[in-house]
C-alpha cells in the first residue's frame, strides 16, 4: 500500500502559493525539509522544528506565518546548525519557543515550508484515550473491536514438574492482551503494561474519559476506560498466578507465526485449540533447538507484585473484595520472586528471537517500593529499605549507557522503582535516586547533543518504546528535582514520536489524523481487513545493520521514505517490515502514560484537587457563578440585573432546587435568557470531612446516584447532561477522589477562585466572626482586582442565588454596582462554558 505524504503535498501547494512573490529553488524543494511535531505544541513548551537538507545549505533566519492571515507573526535567527545526520548533509534546530500565541502556522526558511504547526493548550487533549483504543483491540478472550471471542481454550502447561504439574495439564489462561501483531502473550510485558495503565490513572485521572464498558464495548460504566483496561490486564495476571506455587511466564510461542490472520482459535500446538503455558521454574527452558538463559524467578514475578500492589490501592475504595485478592496475590508473587533471584526469559521453538531480559534488580526495587501501601506501618520501613538496596544494584538502566542491546535485554526500558521509591523515602535517599536518573539522562545527552534531532536513543528493535521511556525519565526527573535542564531533550524525544524525525512521520497509527502516520503496519487487522489500529505505537527505526541481518523481511511496496533511509537507520511504513513497523501492546501502554502526562501539564487553567478553580489568567474574563439549594430569594433581582446590564451568568442548582415548584418560573426565565444552568448535587451532600479532606463521607455509588438524580431533575427544563458538562460540588467542598469520580462520569469538576470573600454572602450575624457584610465582600473583590498582578482574570466568582432570612444585608443588591465596576475595568463577564471552552475538545 503506497501513500502520498501529506507533508509533501502541503509543501508543493505552499511552494506554488509563494511563487508569485519569491524565487523558488526547485532543487531545494526536493532536497530540503522542515520537520515538526505534527500533533502540535503547548504555548509555554519548548518549540523546535528541524531543518534538514541534502544540500550544503543552512538558513540564516526563519519566519512563522499565520495560516489565517498569511502574515509573518514571528521571525528568528535563533538557529543552531549541525552537520550531517542520517540521509542529510546539513541539519539545524529552529527554535520558536518565544512565540506563545495559540493558532495555526507554518515555518518558512530558505523558501521551504513546514507542514501546518498547531499551538494550543489542548493539543494533546484525549490523545491518551485515543491510544487506549489499540489496547482494547489487542484483547484476547472477548475482543470488543471484533465483537467476537478468540483463544478461549487456553491453555496447557509445559515444564511444570517443579510444582508437581504434569505436562499438558489444563489451566484457564484466556484473556489478557496479544503482545503485538502476533498473538503470543507474555507475563512480563503484560504486567509492565498493566502497571503503566494503573499509574497513568493514578497520576493523571483527569486525562481519561468513561466511554466504554468493562468488556470494551461502547457505553459508560462509571469507571474511567483506562482503569477498565488495567483491570483486564490484572484479571489475566491473576490467572497466570493461580496459586502460591504456580506462576506462568508465557502463553503460546513462535509456532504462532505460521500465518498472518485475524485472531480466532489456534490448533497448531498439538492439543486441540489450547495453547502452551510456560511455567516459571527459574531454570533455562529449551523448546526445539533453542535454549533460553533463564537464571531465576525474579524479573517476571516482581512485575506481578508491583501491578497487584498498585491495583490494590486504586480498587480498594470501589471494589474492596477484588482489592483484597490483589493484595494477597502481591505478597505471594513477591515470595515467588525471591524463590530464586534472577531473570526469567521467554521461550521460542522455531526462531532465535526471544525477550532476552538480563536484569531483575529494577523489578525487585519496584516491587518493594509498591508494597508499603499494602502493609501496616511496621513493615513499611523494611520494604523501603529493601527497595533502596535493590536500587543500588542497578542505578542506571543499562541501555542508557550502551548504544545497542539485545531484544528486550534491559526491561522495562525505564527504572520505574526509582520514581516510586523517591516519592516515599527520606531526603537523602530521594536525592540519590534523582541523581541516578540524572546520570542516565546525561549518558543519552552526550550522544544527543551531537545532532539536530537530539537523538541519543539507540536504534535497536523497539526504539520507539525506548524513546517513550526516556521521555518519561526526563519528565520524572523534572518533577522530582525541579530541575528543567533537560526539558528541551525531553520535548525532542516526544516530538520525535509525532514527526520530528528524519522520515517526517508520526510513529502512532492515526495520530494525528491529519498528519503523516503509519497506514501499512505489520498487522493482520490492517493488511487483511483494512481495519484501523488506532493509537498503536509502531516499533520504530532500527540501525541499518540490524535491519539487514533480520530474517524474512521483504518490503511489499515501493518505499515512500526511500529519500530518508541511510546507513545509520531505516524505517518503513510497509507491512513486510516487522522490525520497524509492527505495533506493540506494551509500548502503546507506556505511550498512554506519556500522553496523559503531557496533556495534564497544560497551563491554561488553574486546578486544585482535580477541579478547575480558575480560567486563563491572560484574558480579562470572569465567570459570574451562582449556586442554590433551598433559597432563591435573590433570583428575580439577579435575573433583572443580568438583563439590564446585558450580562450572562452561570447557575449551579441542586435537584432540590430544580424540583421545587416555587422555583420553576425563575429557572425557566434564567434558561430562556441564555444563562448556563448546571448541577450542584441532588441532595446537597457533604462529600468529605471538613478537617480531614481526604476522608470521604459517601460511597462512589451514592455519589453517582445522587449526581445522576440531579441531572434527571434538570431534564424537566430541557437541560441535557451533554450540554451541561461542568459540575460544582455542594458546599464547594471536595477532594481528588470526587474529582476523579466526576471525570469518570464524563464531567469536569469546577469550583470558585479563592482570594475574595464572595462566597461568604450566605453568612448572617448570628454566625459570629464568620459573618461578612456586603460592603466587606464588595471591598474584598475590588481590592483583589487592584492588588493582584493578574487581577480577576479567569476568575470563577461565586455568589448565592438566595440566602437564609437571617441575613438581611443581601449582597445581590450590590450586584448592579459590582457588574458596572467590572465592566468599567474592562472585564468581560462570560458563562462558565465560555470561560473554560475547549477543556473537553478533541484533538484528533
Amino acid at each position: 500500500m503506497t501513500k502520498s505524504s501529506p507533508s509533501r503535498i502541503f509543501l508543493l501547494i505552499l511552494a506554488l502559493s509563494f511563487c508569485s512573490f519569491t524565487t523558488v529553488d526547485n532543487t531545494a524543494l526536493t532536497t530540503s525539509w522542515v520537520r515538526i511535531n505534527q500533533l502540535g505544541y503547548q504555548p509555554s513548551s519548548i518549540k523546535v522544528a528541524i531543518w534538514t537538507s541534502k544540500n550544503n545549505t543552512t538558513p540564516s533566519k526563519f519566519d512563522l506565518i499565520s495560516k489565517q492571515t498569511g502574515k509573518v507573526v514571528f521571525s528568528s535567527t535563533q538557529i543552531q546548525a549541525f552537520g550531517k545526520y542520517g540521509p542529510f548533509t546539513t541539519t539545524a534546530r529552529l527554535n520558536f519557543s518565544a512565540f506563545k500565541t495559540p493558532g495555526r502556522y507554518i515555518i518558512r526558511a530558505n523558501n521551504i515550508s513546514s507542514p501546518e504547526i498547531i499551538i494550543g493548550e489542548d493539543v494533546y487533549r484525549h490523545t491518551a484515550d485515543f491510544a487506549l483504543r489499540y489496547m482494547r483491540q489487542q484483547r484476547s478472550g472477548f475482543n470488543p473491536y471484533l465483537k467476537d471471542s478468540c483463544h478461549t481454550h487456553d491453555g496447557f502447561v509445559l515444564d511444570g514438574k517443579k510444582a508437581g504439574i504434569k505436562d499438558s495439564t489444563h489451566f484457564d489462561a484466556s484473556g489478557g492482551w496479544h503482545d503485538a501483531s502476533d498473538y503470543l502473550q507474555y507475563a512480563t510485558t503484560s504486567a509492565n503494561a498493566t502497571y503503566h495503565l494503573l499509574m497513568a490513572y493514578r497520576d493523571f485521572p483527569q486525562a481519561f474519559m468513561d466511554e466504554n464498558q468493562a468488556n470494551g464495548l461502547t457505553g459508560s460504566n462509571g469507571i474511567a476506560d483506562v482503569l477498565d483496561e488495567a483491570k483486564w490486564g490484572l484479571d489475566w495476571l491473576l490467572k497466570m498466578h493461580p496459586s502460591k506455587k504456580i506462576m506462568f511466564n508465557q502463553l503460546a510461542d513462535d509456532r504462532d507465526h505460521i500465518s498472518m490472520r485475524i485472531p480466532k482459535e489456534d490448533s497448531q500446538y498439538g492439543k486441540g485449540f489450547e495453547r502452551p503455558l510456560y511455567f516459571i521454574s527459574g531454570e533455562p527452558q529449551q523448546r526445539g533447538k533453542f535454549m533460553n538463559n533463564t537464571t531465576g524467578t525474579s524479573s517476571t514475578a516482581a512485575k506481578f507484585t508491583s501491578a497487584f500492589s498498585l491495583g490494590y490501592s486504586l480498587f480498594k475504595a470501589q471494589n474492596p473484595t477484588y482489592a483484597t485478592l490483589l493484595s494477597r496475590k502481591a505478597e505471594s508473587a513477591l515470595k515467588y520472586a525471591n524463590q530464586k533471584r534472577g531473570v526469567t526469559q521467554t521461550a521460542s521453538v522455531k526462531s532465535p528471537y526471544i525477550y532476552a531480559e538480563d536484569n531483575w534488580a529494577d523489578d525487585m526495587e519496584l516491587a518493594y517500593a509498591s508494597l508499603p501501601q499494602l502493609t501496616k506501618t511496621g513493615k513499611k520501613s523494611k520494604y523501603l529499605d529493601s527497595a533502596f538496596a535493590f536500587s543500588e544494584k542497578e542505578k542506571i538502566t543499562p541501555w542508557l549507557i550502551a548504544d545497542t542491546a539485545k531484544h528486550y535485554q534491559w526491561y522495562p526500558f525505564i527504572n520505574l522503582g526509582h520514581y516510586e521509591l523517591a516519592k516515599q523515602t527520606n531526603a537523602n535517599t530521594k536525592a540519590a535516586l534523582i541523581e541516578n536518573y540524572k546520570d542516565g539522562i546525561n549518558h543519552v545527552w552526550q550522544r544527543a547533543k551531537q545532532n539536530a534531532f537530539y537523538r541519543g536513543v539507540p536504534f535497536i528493535w523497539c526504539s520507539n518504546n525506548l524513546t517513550v521511556s526516556f521521555a518519561m525519565q526526563c519528565y520524572w526527573y523534572r518533577e522530582l528535582s525541579g530541575d528543567y535542564a533537560f526539558t528541551e531533550l525531553e520535548q525532542a524525544n516526544f516530538d520525535w514520536l509525532f514527526g520530528c524525525n528524519p522520515w517526517g512521520t508520526s510513529m502512532v497509527y492515526g495520530l494525528p489524523n491529519w498528519g503523516d502516520t503509519p497506514v501499512d503496519p505489520h498487522s493482520a487487522f490492517t493488511h487483511l481487513k483494512q481495519y484501523p489500529i488506532d493509537g498503536g505505537l509502531v516499533d520504530g527505526p532500527v540501525y541499518t545493520n540490524i535491519y539487514k541481518g533480520l530474517i524474512g523481511i521483504q518490503l511489499a511496496e515501493a518505499d515512500e521514505y526511500a529519500d530518508f533511509q541511510s546507513d545509520l537507520a531505516v524505517y518503513h511504513d510497509d507491512y513486510g517490515d516487522y522490525s520497524t513497523n509492527e505495533p506493540t501492546m506494551d509500548g502503546t501502554a507506556s505511550l498512554i502514560y506519556l500522553l496523559a502526562a503531557f496533556d495534564s501539564q497544560s497551563k491554561s487553567y488553574q486546578k486544585q484537587e482535580g477541579a478547575i478553580i480558575r480560567g486563563k489568567a491572560d484574558a480579562k474574563k470572569i465567570a459570574l457563578v451562582f449556586t442554590g439549594d433551598e433559597f432563591a430569594d435573590g433570583g428575580k433581582s439577579i435575573h433583572k440585573t443580568l438583563q439590564k446590564t446585558n450580562t450572562k451568568a452561570s447557575f449551579f442548582l441542586t435537584g432540590n432546587f430544580y424540583r421545587n415548584p416555587e422555583f420553576s418560573p425563575l429557572i425557566k426565565s434564567l434558561k430562556d435568557y441564555g444563562n448556563y444552568l448546571g448541577a450542584h448535587s441532588d441532595q446537597h451532600l457533604l462529600y468529605n470531612d471538613w478537617k480531614k479532606r481526604d476522608s470521604l463521607l459517601i460511597s462512589k455509588k451514592k455519589f453517582t446516584d445522587d449526581l445522576n438524580a440531579n441531572y434527571k431533575a434538570m431534564q424537566k427544563f430541557g437541560i441535557k447532561k451533554e450540554h451541561s458538562p461542568y459540575f460544582l460540588p455542594p458546599y464547594e467542598w471536595y477532594n481528588q477522589t470526587i474529582a476523579n469520580w466526576t471525570a469518570e462520569m464524563g464531567l469536569q469538576l469546577v469550583n470558585f477562585t479563592p482570594g475574595t470573600r464572595s462566597t461568604a454572602d450566605y453568612t448572617f450575624p448570628e454566625m459570629g466572626t464568620s459573618y461578612r457584610s456586603s460592603d466587606e465582600i464588595y471591598r474584598s473583590i475590588i481590592d483583589y482586582a487592584k492588588k493582584s498582578a493578574e487581577g480577576l482574570n479567569g476568575f470563577i466568582l461565586l455568589l448565592h442565588i438566595g440566602t437564609d432570612p437571617k441575613r438581611t444585608d443581601k449582597f445581590y443588591h450590590k450586584l448592579p454596582e459590582l457588574i458596572e465596576y467590572l465592566k468599567k475595568e474592562g472585564y468581560e463577564l462570560v458563562k462558565i462554558n465560555e470561560l473554560l471552552k475547549n477543556t473537553n475538545a478533541s484533538t484528533f
